[in-house]
Formats: structure tokens, C-alpha cells, sequence
């Protein structure tokens, strides 16, 4: 193949389907390392971006929990390790790009609402644009994600149609879709997010390192030229 001919190679599809939830700070963090890893790469990929729900607190009520009691409760986590991993994480997260405002009284909430906008998203062709205004929401404006008010006007924010989104919710029209997708990735073992899939086929668990995705790229790249 020429050098010419090689310039005008279109660009390798590539799917890469990431299980997550809103409220999981590892979630956003892994997904700026992949955007951070395929910025690095000699030749780009096309790539299509698909979001699939994961309820870390599925039986959270209505009223959320207080997070260093959720996270006491939940994980035996002490008052200073919990200061210690936000510090460790807001630090991580200004060196993506993305902000960390951890503050006392934060809440954990329910995010089955949120899961289902994010369906319905997905139709509309806006669901990384939602899910990535749901994460600054959360994280960066002390916003709370589980009230379908600020739902419907997360939705606006990522260009979608506010009236629409409030909607969706009352309906609760993709409730019975996100149950049984979330059901789905229970059944290939994914209890613990995010977790990547790559072309369908190659899984990767937890926030890796971009050199981690790197690699993998490589791989799909080599596998496909090959």
C-alpha cells in the first residue's frame, strides 16, 4: 500500500459499549482516560459511543443517603479514607479536565430515573451529551439526580426537548427497557462499573490507565489490518 493510498483509508469503526451509573466517580474517570488514549493514537478510529445502565444503589430510597455514611455502610470506609479518595479523586479528575466538587452533606441518590432518559436518549441521538451533562450535574454543580425536575432540565441542557424528557419520566415509558438491560449485564457477570466492551469483544473492567487502552487499541488495530 502507498502513502498515498494510506492517507486515504477511512478511519477503523469502532464500538465500544461502557456499563456504568451517573453516581460512580470511576465511571467518568475511565471514560476521560479512553478519550485520552484515543487522542494518542497515530490513526483515529470512528468511533461510536453506546451507554448501559448500572445501578450502584438499585434499593436506594427516594431520599438518597448521606455519601460518607453511604460509603461507611457500604464499604467499611472511615471519615479519613473517604476524605483521602476524594482528595485522590478530584486531583485525578482536574488532570482530565473534569471537576470533583465533594462537599459535606453530599447525598448518594437513586438513578433509575436517570437510566431511563438515557434510554430514550439514546433514540434521540444525545445520549453521551446527556450522560456526560448528568455526571457534571452530580459531580461538578452539586445538582440532585434522582428529582425528575432537574432531570428534564439536564435533558435541555444536552439539547434535548425538556417537555419531552418530563414525559418520559411520568410514563416511565423505558422503565420495564432499562430493568431488563440491567438485567442483562448482571447475566455476563458485570457487578462492579465501569466496564468497557470493545467491538463486542474485548472487555475491559474498571478505569484502566490510558496506556491500558492504548494497548488494546493497538490490538484492534493490528487484528484488523491483519
Amino acid at each position: 500500500m502507498t502513502q498515498q493510498q494510506n492517507v486515504l483509508q477511512p478511519p477503523l469503526p469502532l464500538q465500544v459499549d461502557i456499563v456504568s451509573d451517573v453516581v460512580c466517580p470511576w465511571c467518568i474517570i475511565g471514560y476521560k482516560q479512553l478519550l485520552k488514549a484515543l487522542a494518542s493514537m497515530p490513526e483515529p478510529f470512528d468511533v461510536t459511543v453506546r451507554w448501559h445502565p448500572f445501578e450502584l444503589n438499585p434499593q436506594m430510597p427516594a431520599a438518597g443517603q448521606d455519601l460518607r455514611e453511604h460509603l461507611a455502610q457500604k464499604y467499611g470506609t472511615t471519615s479519613a479514607q473517604s476524605q483521602g479518595a476524594r482528595a485522590r479523586l478530584s486531583a485525578l479528575g482536574e488532570s482530565l479536565g473534569f471537576t470533583f466538587d465533594y462537599f459535606d452533606g453530599m447525598r448518594m441518590v437513586n438513578t433509575f430515573q436517570a437510566h431511563q432518559l438515557l434510554h430514550w436518549a439514546a433514540e434521540q441521538g444525545k445520549q453521551t451529551p446527556l450522560k456526560l451533562a448528568l455526571f457534571e450535574a452530580f459531580f461538578s454543580q452539586r445538582e440532585d439526580v434522582s428529582d425528575a425536575a432537574l432531570l428534564a432540565e439536564v435533558a435541555g441542557r444536552a439539547g434535548l426537548d425538556c417537555a419531552e424528557a418530563n414525559a418520559v419520566l411520568s410514563d416511565e415509558r423505558y422503565a420495564r427497557a432499562v430493568r431488563e438491560e440491567q438485567q442483562y449485564w448482571l447475566e455476563q457477570d458485570v457487578h462492579a462499573v465501569p466496564a468497557f466492551y470493545f467491538q463486542q469483544r474485548y472487555m475491559v473492567p474498571g478505569a484502566q490507565e490510558p496506556e491500558a487502552f492504548v494497548r488494546l487499541l493497538q490490538k484492534i488495530q493490528s487484528r484488523a489490518g491483519a
